[in-house]
């Protein structure tokens, strides 16, 4: 009678699970095949490659590994992502909460315009760094004008942070305004109906309602940050980030499997924030 019942129940629970239904296969056929053939096939071809070595030398991911140009390099890059990442969410968060509670004269042209650098490349924005704090930019002349002497940072990471941060900002104000349309505002009346501060309110309501969508879009402005290499190839090669250490290694020096080791690692090290940040937010469950 016991092992009925359990015969039952398993039967059951595998009719709750969605099964997959020819049609669907079939239109998610076309997606696989893509999948498969320009990204599971060049990256598995990566991942090998990078364990291949040249002659008299050892293999790419033990050279990363051992190297302290490389490991600086990588941590390096991680710092200038986590710091961009921590400033774009506090000047774009307080924006896209303020342009989501508000409304004035021109409020769309302003959402227009703080979200205007999305559509530029990282050459275009590494050129804008340029013509603010170039040789011959702005910063320079004004420098000039004032001390007696040029203020140049735009081919340090000084400026590889402006210009990082100048695309970061955008994705932030924009997922932000999403968030706080679903933000339930009777909370927030009640916290102040029961004598807290704004700053209370902001600070227990506010931005834990806001926390997977600052969670999840930090981890992109992390993602991407790491991985910009139009930037930094602009404002200068000498620049120690792993894009352009594998621009140069790929490049100049035709070590493959070093490219490649270097790709895997930066990759991995992407991919798990990622995870992270896909654990931290938990999506909702509706009790039917």
């Amino acid at each position: 009678m016991a092992s009925q019942v359990k015969a039952r129940e398993g039967r059951s629970a595998w009719t709750l699970v969605p099964r997959l239904r020819p049609t669907a296969a079939w239109a998610l056929a076309p997606a696989a095949a893509v999948l498969f053939a320009f990204w599971l096939l060049p990256l598995a071809h990566l991942i090998v490659l990078g364990g291949q070595s040249r002659e008299g030398s050892d293999s790419g991911y033990w050279q990363v590994l051992s190297s302290a140009q490389y490991l600086g390099s990588l941590a390096q890059t991680c710092m200038l992502a986590l710091v961009v990442t921590l400033a774009a969410l506090l000047v774009g968060g307080v924006s896209g909460v303020f342009l989501s509670r508000q409304r004035f004269f021109g409020r769309s042209a302003l959402v227009a315009l703080l979200t205007f650098p999305l559509a530029f490349p990282g050459v275009v924005v590494g050129f804008l760094v340029i013509l603010l704090a170039g040789r011959q930019g702005l910063f320079a002349s004004l420098g000039l004008e004032l001390a007696g002497e040029r203020w140049i940072f735009a081919y340090s990471l000084t400026g590889l942070f402006v210009g990082y941060l100048y695309f970061s900002i955008p994705r932030v104000i924009l997922t932000v305004m999403a968030a706080c349309e679903s933000l339930d505002r009777s909370l927030e009346e009640a916290a102040h109906s029961l004598g807290a501060g704004h700053w209370r309110v902001v600070c227990d309501v506010i931005v834990p309602g806001l926390a997977p969508a600052l969670v999840s879009c930090g981890a992109i402005c992390f993602a991407t940050s790491m991985g910009a290499f139009g930037t930094a190839f602009t404002l200068g090669t000498r620049l120690n980030v792993t894009p352009v250490a594998i621009y140069n290694v790929f490049t100049n020096y035709a070590n493959f499997a070093l490219a490649a080791a270097l790709s895997v690692v930066l990759g991995g090290l992407t991919w798990l924030v990622l995870l992270l940040a896909r654990t931290l937010v938990k999506p909702s469950r509706t009790v039917l």
